[in-house]
Protein backbone atom coordinates (compact mmCIF):
# COMPACT_ATOMS: atom_id res chain seq x y z
CA UNK A 1 0.00 0.00 0.00
CA UNK A 2 1.23 3.55 -0.68
CA UNK A 3 3.22 5.62 1.96
CA UNK A 4 2.16 9.01 2.12
CA UNK A 5 3.75 12.01 4.41
CA UNK A 6 1.48 14.74 4.81
CA UNK A 7 0.66 17.86 6.29
CA UNK A 8 -3.06 18.81 8.07
CA UNK A 9 -4.25 21.27 10.08
CA UNK A 10 -6.14 20.53 13.62
CA UNK A 11 -9.42 22.19 14.68
CA UNK A 12 -7.40 24.82 16.72
CA UNK A 13 -5.44 25.50 13.92
CA UNK A 14 -2.20 23.72 14.86
CA UNK A 15 -0.27 21.95 12.16
CA UNK A 16 1.45 18.48 12.18
CA UNK A 17 3.11 16.49 9.93
CA UNK A 18 3.45 12.84 9.84
CA UNK A 19 3.55 10.03 7.73
CA UNK A 20 0.85 6.85 6.84
CA UNK A 21 -0.74 4.56 4.47
CA UNK A 22 -3.68 4.76 2.43
CA UNK A 23 -5.27 3.29 -0.76
CA UNK A 24 -4.99 6.99 -2.70
CA UNK A 25 -5.33 10.46 -1.43
CA UNK A 26 -9.29 10.59 -1.00
CA UNK A 27 -8.45 7.23 1.60
CA UNK A 28 -5.74 9.61 3.69
CA UNK A 29 -7.82 12.74 3.66
CA UNK A 30 -11.33 10.59 5.10
CA UNK A 31 -8.47 8.31 7.62
CA UNK A 32 -7.74 12.06 8.69
CA UNK A 33 -10.86 13.62 8.91
CA UNK A 34 -11.49 10.76 10.83
CA UNK A 35 -9.30 11.86 13.48
CA UNK A 36 -10.20 15.42 13.39
CA UNK A 37 -7.68 16.53 10.88
CA UNK A 38 -8.23 18.30 7.78
CA UNK A 39 -5.42 17.65 4.73
CA UNK A 40 -3.34 20.38 3.84
CA UNK A 41 -1.33 18.48 1.41
CA UNK A 42 0.62 15.40 0.91
CA UNK A 43 3.59 13.36 -1.13
CA UNK A 44 3.60 10.07 -2.06
CA UNK A 45 7.10 8.88 -0.08
CA UNK A 46 6.53 5.08 -1.92
CA UNK A 47 5.03 3.84 -5.52
CA UNK A 48 2.74 1.08 -4.39
CA UNK A 49 4.31 -0.88 -8.08
CA UNK A 50 7.63 -1.13 -6.61
CA UNK A 51 6.42 -3.67 -3.72
CA UNK A 52 4.58 -6.14 -6.16
CA UNK A 53 7.73 -8.19 -7.26
CA UNK A 54 5.53 -11.07 -8.69
CA UNK A 55 3.04 -13.46 -7.89
CA UNK A 56 2.34 -16.86 -8.03
CA UNK A 57 0.50 -17.98 -10.93
CA UNK A 58 -2.39 -19.52 -8.73
CA UNK A 59 -2.24 -16.12 -7.01
CA UNK A 60 -3.05 -14.32 -10.01
CA UNK A 61 -5.63 -16.71 -10.92
CA UNK A 62 -7.46 -16.55 -7.83
CA UNK A 63 -6.82 -12.07 -7.56
CA UNK A 64 -8.78 -12.56 -10.97
CA UNK A 65 -11.45 -14.47 -10.38
CA UNK A 66 -12.39 -12.48 -7.36
CA UNK A 67 -12.75 -9.57 -9.52
CA UNK A 68 -14.96 -11.50 -11.99
CA UNK A 69 -17.52 -12.64 -9.16
CA UNK A 70 -17.53 -8.81 -7.97
CA UNK A 71 -17.85 -7.23 -11.34
CA UNK A 72 -20.05 -10.14 -12.22
CA UNK A 73 -22.41 -9.05 -9.67
CA UNK A 74 -22.46 -5.54 -10.56
CA UNK A 75 -19.97 -4.15 -8.03
CA UNK A 76 -17.99 -1.29 -9.51
CA UNK A 77 -14.06 -1.90 -10.32
CA UNK A 78 -12.30 0.41 -7.63
CA UNK A 79 -15.00 -0.79 -4.77
CA UNK A 80 -13.92 -4.30 -5.94
CA UNK A 81 -10.45 -4.03 -5.67
CA UNK A 82 -10.87 -2.22 -2.28
CA UNK A 83 -12.76 -4.70 -0.76
CA UNK A 84 -10.19 -7.59 -2.23
CA UNK A 85 -7.38 -5.14 -0.92
CA UNK A 86 -8.87 -5.58 2.83
CA UNK A 87 -9.39 -9.02 2.56
CA UNK A 88 -6.43 -10.36 0.92
CA UNK A 89 -4.81 -13.32 2.18
CA UNK A 90 -1.00 -12.41 1.26
CA UNK A 91 0.58 -8.90 1.14
CA UNK A 92 1.13 -9.55 -2.14
CA UNK A 93 -2.53 -9.22 -3.44
CA UNK A 94 -3.18 -6.60 -0.84
CA UNK A 95 -0.38 -4.65 -2.33
CA UNK A 96 -1.50 -5.17 -6.45
CA UNK A 97 -5.01 -4.18 -5.22
CA UNK A 98 -4.10 -1.34 -3.94
CA UNK A 99 -1.69 -0.60 -6.75
CA UNK A 100 -4.70 -0.91 -9.03
CA UNK A 101 -7.71 1.57 -6.96
CA UNK A 102 -4.42 3.73 -7.06
CA UNK A 103 -4.42 4.22 -10.57
CA UNK A 104 -7.92 3.39 -11.31
CA UNK A 105 -9.29 6.50 -8.68
CA UNK A 106 -6.72 8.70 -11.05
CA UNK A 107 -8.70 8.10 -14.37
CA UNK A 108 -6.59 4.71 -15.65
CA UNK A 109 -8.89 1.86 -17.28
CA UNK A 110 -8.57 -1.70 -15.53
CA UNK A 111 -6.66 -2.44 -18.73
CA UNK A 112 -4.02 0.72 -18.00
CA UNK A 113 -3.78 -0.13 -14.20
CA UNK A 114 -2.79 -3.36 -14.78
CA UNK A 115 -0.39 -2.76 -17.31
CA UNK A 116 1.92 -1.24 -14.79
CA UNK A 117 2.67 -4.43 -13.43
CA UNK A 118 4.07 -6.36 -16.70
CA UNK A 119 6.12 -8.47 -13.95
CA UNK A 120 2.42 -9.78 -13.00
CA UNK A 121 -0.03 -9.61 -16.32
CA UNK A 122 0.82 -10.89 -19.46
CA UNK A 123 0.68 -8.53 -22.80
CA UNK A 124 -2.05 -11.17 -23.78
CA UNK A 125 -4.12 -10.63 -20.59
CA UNK A 126 -4.09 -6.83 -20.75
CA UNK A 127 -5.58 -6.66 -23.95
CA UNK A 128 -8.07 -9.09 -23.42
CA UNK A 129 -9.23 -7.21 -20.26
CA UNK A 130 -8.81 -4.11 -22.93
CA UNK A 131 -10.95 -6.00 -25.26
CA UNK A 132 -13.27 -6.66 -22.74
CA UNK A 133 -14.15 -3.24 -21.44
CA UNK A 134 -14.09 -1.65 -25.02
CA UNK A 135 -17.01 -4.17 -25.68
CA UNK A 136 -18.75 -4.04 -22.19
CA UNK A 137 -18.07 -7.89 -21.64
CA UNK A 138 -15.37 -7.52 -18.91
CA UNK A 139 -16.88 -10.07 -16.45
CA UNK A 140 -16.92 -12.82 -19.34
CA UNK A 141 -13.53 -11.79 -20.64
CA UNK A 142 -12.06 -12.17 -17.09
CA UNK A 143 -13.94 -15.57 -16.57
CA UNK A 144 -12.30 -16.89 -19.97
CA UNK A 145 -8.99 -15.61 -18.72
CA UNK A 146 -9.31 -17.32 -15.69
CA UNK A 147 -10.35 -20.73 -17.57
CA UNK A 148 -7.37 -20.15 -19.53
CA UNK A 149 -4.67 -19.53 -17.13
CA UNK A 150 -6.07 -22.16 -14.27
CA UNK A 151 -5.97 -25.09 -17.36
CA UNK A 152 -2.07 -23.81 -18.35
CA UNK A 153 -0.88 -23.69 -14.62
CA UNK A 154 -2.58 -27.28 -14.83
CA UNK A 155 -0.57 -28.00 -18.23
CA UNK A 156 2.74 -25.92 -16.89
CA UNK A 157 2.67 -28.47 -13.73
CA UNK A 158 2.04 -32.30 -15.52
CA UNK A 159 4.44 -30.79 -17.79
CA UNK A 160 7.35 -30.02 -14.99
CA UNK A 161 6.41 -33.65 -13.37
CA UNK A 162 6.95 -35.33 -16.40
CA UNK A 163 10.96 -33.30 -16.66
CA UNK A 164 11.42 -33.39 -13.05
CA UNK A 165 11.05 -37.58 -12.34
CA UNK A 166 13.92 -38.44 -15.06
CA UNK A 167 16.26 -35.69 -13.79
CA UNK A 168 15.91 -36.94 -10.38
CA UNK A 169 17.16 -40.63 -11.35
CA UNK A 170 19.44 -39.40 -13.32
CA UNK A 171 21.07 -37.86 -10.62
CA UNK A 172 20.37 -40.92 -8.52
CA UNK A 173 22.46 -42.77 -11.13
CA UNK A 174 25.08 -39.95 -11.46
CA UNK A 175 25.34 -40.69 -7.42
CA UNK A 176 25.90 -44.29 -7.81
CA UNK A 177 28.29 -44.28 -10.21
CA UNK A 178 30.20 -41.46 -8.68
CA UNK A 179 30.49 -43.85 -5.37
CA UNK A 180 31.57 -47.00 -7.58
CA UNK A 181 34.55 -44.94 -8.99
CA UNK A 182 35.60 -42.97 -6.57
CA UNK A 183 35.55 -44.80 -3.07
CA UNK A 184 34.92 -48.83 -4.04
CA UNK A 185 36.72 -49.43 -7.37
CA UNK A 186 39.99 -47.65 -5.83
CA UNK A 187 40.24 -50.37 -3.08
CA UNK A 188 39.83 -53.02 -5.40
CA UNK A 189 42.34 -51.83 -7.76
CA UNK A 190 45.18 -52.65 -5.11
CA UNK A 191 44.04 -56.50 -5.18
CA UNK A 192 43.25 -56.97 -8.66
CA UNK A 193 46.73 -55.53 -9.56
CA UNK A 194 48.28 -58.01 -6.77
CA UNK A 195 46.90 -61.32 -8.16
CA UNK A 196 49.82 -61.22 -10.51
CA UNK A 197 47.09 -62.00 -13.71
CA UNK A 198 46.83 -60.42 -16.76
CA UNK A 199 43.87 -57.90 -16.06
CA UNK A 200 41.22 -57.80 -18.83
CA UNK A 201 40.32 -54.77 -21.20
CA UNK A 202 37.50 -54.05 -19.54
CA UNK A 203 38.90 -54.00 -15.96
CA UNK A 204 41.62 -51.73 -17.31
CA UNK A 205 39.12 -49.46 -18.44
CA UNK A 206 36.92 -49.43 -15.36
CA UNK A 207 40.96 -48.47 -13.34
CA UNK A 208 41.11 -46.09 -16.19
CA UNK A 209 37.99 -44.27 -15.50
CA UNK A 210 38.14 -44.55 -11.88
CA UNK A 211 41.11 -42.99 -11.64
CA UNK A 212 39.83 -40.33 -14.17
CA UNK A 213 37.02 -39.25 -11.38
CA UNK A 214 39.15 -39.91 -8.23
CA UNK A 215 41.51 -36.86 -9.61
CA UNK A 216 39.08 -34.63 -12.04
CA UNK A 217 35.74 -35.46 -10.29
CA UNK A 218 35.64 -31.70 -9.59
CA UNK A 219 36.02 -30.71 -13.71
CA UNK A 220 33.07 -33.90 -14.08
CA UNK A 221 30.97 -32.22 -11.56
CA UNK A 222 31.24 -28.37 -12.91
CA UNK A 223 32.02 -28.63 -16.38
CA UNK A 224 28.06 -30.23 -17.25
CA UNK A 225 27.37 -26.96 -15.32
CA UNK A 226 28.81 -24.57 -16.76
CA UNK A 227 28.46 -25.56 -20.18
CA UNK A 228 24.87 -25.45 -19.52
CA UNK A 229 25.03 -21.99 -18.20
CA UNK A 230 26.95 -20.88 -21.02
CA UNK A 231 24.97 -22.36 -23.78
CA UNK A 232 21.90 -20.66 -22.01
CA UNK A 233 24.18 -17.54 -21.94
CA UNK A 234 24.98 -17.69 -25.50
CA UNK A 235 21.27 -18.39 -26.52
CA UNK A 236 19.82 -15.65 -24.80
CA UNK A 237 22.14 -12.54 -27.11
CA UNK A 238 22.86 -14.84 -30.06
CA UNK A 239 19.11 -15.19 -32.15
CA UNK A 240 20.93 -18.37 -34.40
CA UNK A 241 22.32 -20.42 -31.21
CA UNK A 242 18.94 -20.13 -29.45
CA UNK A 243 17.05 -21.10 -32.95
CA UNK A 244 19.02 -23.97 -32.88
CA UNK A 245 18.89 -24.70 -28.82
CA UNK A 246 14.90 -24.49 -29.23
CA UNK A 247 15.31 -26.93 -32.38
CA UNK A 248 17.09 -29.77 -30.55
CA UNK A 249 14.68 -29.28 -27.12
CA UNK A 250 11.47 -30.05 -29.68
CA UNK A 251 13.75 -32.73 -30.95
CA UNK A 252 14.38 -34.42 -27.70
CA UNK A 253 13.30 -38.46 -27.69
CA UNK A 254 9.78 -38.54 -25.87
CA UNK A 255 10.15 -35.74 -24.20
CA UNK A 256 10.60 -33.19 -27.29
CA UNK A 257 7.44 -34.17 -28.24
CA UNK A 258 5.63 -33.56 -25.44
CA UNK A 259 6.53 -30.28 -25.12
CA UNK A 260 5.89 -29.24 -28.73
CA UNK A 261 2.27 -30.52 -28.03
CA UNK A 262 2.39 -28.23 -25.09
CA UNK A 263 3.68 -25.27 -26.81
CA UNK A 264 0.88 -25.70 -29.48
CA UNK A 265 -1.98 -26.16 -27.13
CA UNK A 266 -1.12 -23.33 -25.08
CA UNK A 267 -0.97 -21.39 -28.67
CA UNK A 268 -4.37 -22.55 -29.59
CA UNK A 269 -6.03 -21.78 -26.42
CA UNK A 270 -4.26 -17.82 -26.04
CA UNK A 271 -5.69 -17.70 -30.17
CA UNK A 272 -9.29 -19.07 -29.78
CA UNK A 273 -9.55 -16.76 -26.72
CA UNK A 274 -8.15 -13.80 -27.85
CA UNK A 275 -10.51 -14.52 -31.68
CA UNK A 276 -13.80 -14.95 -28.91
CA UNK A 277 -12.60 -11.65 -27.33
CA UNK A 278 -13.17 -9.75 -30.79
CA UNK A 279 -8.93 -9.12 -31.12
CA UNK A 280 -7.91 -8.73 -34.93
CA UNK A 281 -6.95 -11.86 -35.64
CA UNK A 282 -3.58 -10.42 -37.25
CA UNK A 283 -3.16 -8.92 -33.66
CA UNK A 284 -3.86 -12.20 -32.05
CA UNK A 285 -1.29 -13.89 -33.75
CA UNK A 286 1.61 -11.39 -32.82
CA UNK A 287 0.63 -11.75 -28.84
CA UNK A 288 0.46 -15.99 -29.87
CA UNK A 289 3.97 -16.06 -31.16
CA UNK A 290 5.26 -14.49 -27.95
CA UNK A 291 3.23 -17.35 -25.81
CA UNK A 292 5.09 -20.49 -27.22
CA UNK A 293 8.00 -19.20 -25.95
CA UNK A 294 9.81 -21.46 -28.30
CA UNK A 295 11.81 -19.60 -31.36
CA UNK A 296 11.13 -22.00 -33.50
CA UNK A 297 7.46 -22.43 -33.34
CA UNK A 298 7.44 -18.30 -32.78
CA UNK A 299 8.92 -17.79 -36.78
CA UNK A 300 6.22 -20.57 -38.00
CA UNK A 301 3.61 -18.96 -36.57
CA UNK A 302 5.07 -15.18 -37.60
CA UNK A 303 5.53 -16.74 -41.66
CA UNK A 304 2.19 -18.68 -41.35
CA UNK A 305 0.66 -14.75 -40.21
CA UNK A 306 2.58 -13.05 -43.53
CA UNK A 307 0.61 -15.76 -45.64
CA UNK A 308 -2.90 -14.91 -44.32
CA UNK A 309 -1.88 -11.27 -44.13
CA UNK A 310 -0.96 -11.45 -48.04
CA UNK A 311 -4.69 -13.16 -48.50
CA UNK A 312 -4.05 -16.74 -47.84
CA UNK A 313 -6.57 -18.98 -45.92
CA UNK A 314 -5.60 -19.77 -42.46
CA UNK A 315 -5.54 -23.54 -42.60
CA UNK A 316 -3.07 -23.60 -45.73
CA UNK A 317 -1.01 -20.68 -44.22
CA UNK A 318 -0.71 -23.37 -41.09
CA UNK A 319 -0.46 -26.59 -43.54
CA UNK A 320 2.84 -24.61 -45.20
CA UNK A 321 4.27 -24.74 -41.81
CA UNK A 322 3.98 -28.25 -41.17
CA UNK A 323 3.98 -27.85 -37.40
CA UNK A 324 0.42 -28.89 -36.70
CA UNK A 325 -0.89 -32.46 -37.95
CA UNK A 326 -3.61 -33.17 -40.45
CA UNK A 327 -6.12 -33.23 -37.89
CA UNK A 328 -5.63 -30.17 -36.92
CA UNK A 329 -5.61 -28.52 -40.55
CA UNK A 330 -9.09 -30.36 -40.84
CA UNK A 331 -10.62 -28.37 -38.13
CA UNK A 332 -9.16 -25.19 -39.47
CA UNK A 333 -10.15 -25.38 -42.47
CA UNK A 334 -13.99 -26.62 -41.64
CA UNK A 335 -14.05 -23.43 -38.97
CA UNK A 336 -12.84 -21.00 -41.82
CA UNK A 337 -15.58 -22.58 -43.90
CA UNK A 338 -18.50 -22.70 -41.69
CA UNK A 339 -17.70 -19.43 -39.74
CA UNK A 340 -16.89 -20.96 -36.57
CA UNK A 341 -13.55 -20.55 -36.29
CA UNK A 342 -13.89 -19.88 -32.42
CA UNK A 343 -15.53 -23.80 -31.81
CA UNK A 344 -12.27 -24.88 -34.41
CA UNK A 345 -9.70 -23.63 -32.40
CA UNK A 346 -11.62 -24.89 -28.65
CA UNK A 347 -11.95 -28.26 -30.20
CA UNK A 348 -8.08 -28.32 -31.14
CA UNK A 349 -7.42 -27.29 -27.74
CA UNK A 350 -9.32 -30.27 -26.48
CA UNK A 351 -7.31 -32.49 -29.33
CA UNK A 352 -4.07 -31.54 -27.78
CA UNK A 353 -5.05 -31.45 -24.17
CA UNK A 354 -6.33 -35.18 -24.00
CA UNK A 355 -3.51 -35.94 -26.74
CA UNK A 356 -0.75 -34.44 -24.21
CA UNK A 357 -2.33 -36.11 -21.21
CA UNK A 358 -1.93 -39.74 -23.07
CA UNK A 359 1.60 -38.85 -24.27
CA UNK A 360 2.85 -37.83 -20.34
CA UNK A 361 1.16 -41.31 -19.41
CA UNK A 362 3.03 -43.19 -22.41
CA UNK A 363 6.58 -41.50 -21.82
CA UNK A 364 6.39 -41.67 -18.32
CA UNK A 365 5.67 -45.46 -18.54
CA UNK A 366 8.77 -45.63 -20.76
CA UNK A 367 11.15 -43.59 -18.91
CA UNK A 368 10.87 -45.77 -15.89
CA UNK A 369 11.45 -49.12 -17.65
CA UNK A 370 14.32 -47.43 -19.78
CA UNK A 371 16.53 -45.97 -16.74
CA UNK A 372 16.37 -49.19 -14.89
CA UNK A 373 17.50 -50.82 -17.99
CA UNK A 374 20.86 -48.49 -18.40
CA UNK A 375 21.30 -48.54 -14.52
CA UNK A 376 21.53 -52.35 -14.60
CA UNK A 377 23.70 -52.04 -17.65
CA UNK A 378 25.92 -49.48 -15.94
CA UNK A 379 26.29 -51.61 -12.87
CA UNK A 380 26.29 -54.70 -14.84
CA UNK A 381 28.97 -53.59 -16.22
CA UNK A 382 31.54 -52.65 -13.44
CA UNK A 383 30.32 -55.82 -11.71
CA UNK A 384 31.55 -57.90 -14.59
CA UNK A 385 34.89 -55.77 -14.87
CA UNK A 386 35.69 -56.34 -11.11
CA UNK A 387 34.39 -60.02 -11.15
CA UNK A 388 35.93 -61.37 -14.36
CA UNK A 389 39.87 -60.84 -13.21
CA UNK A 390 38.79 -62.78 -9.78
CA UNK A 391 36.53 -65.65 -11.76
CA UNK A 392 40.10 -65.68 -13.98
CA UNK A 393 42.24 -66.45 -10.97
CA UNK A 394 40.29 -68.89 -9.21
CA UNK A 395 39.65 -71.27 -12.31
CA UNK A 396 43.42 -71.09 -12.71
CA UNK A 397 43.71 -72.04 -8.94
CA UNK A 398 41.83 -75.04 -9.60
CA UNK A 399 43.69 -76.07 -12.56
Amino acid sequence: MPHYRYRAAQADGRIIKGTTEALHEADLEAQLKNHGLSLIDTKLLKDRQGTVKGMQPRDIINFLFQLEMQIRGGVPINTALADMCEDAESTQSHNLAAGLVEKISAGATLAEAIGAYPGIFSEVVRNLIRAGEASGQLPEVLQEIVRSLKWQDELAAETKKLMMYPSFIIVVIGGVVFFLMIYLVPQLVGFLTNMGQEIPLQTRALIALSSLFVHYWWAILTLPIAAAIGLASLARINPKVRYQLHRAILNLPFIGTVLKKTILARFADTFALMYRTGIPLLEGLVYCEKVSGNLVIQQGIARARDRIANGESISSSFAAEKMFPNLVIRMLKVGENTGALDTALANINYFYSRDIEESIGKVQAMIEPAITVLMGLILGWIMMAVLSPIYDTLTKMKT
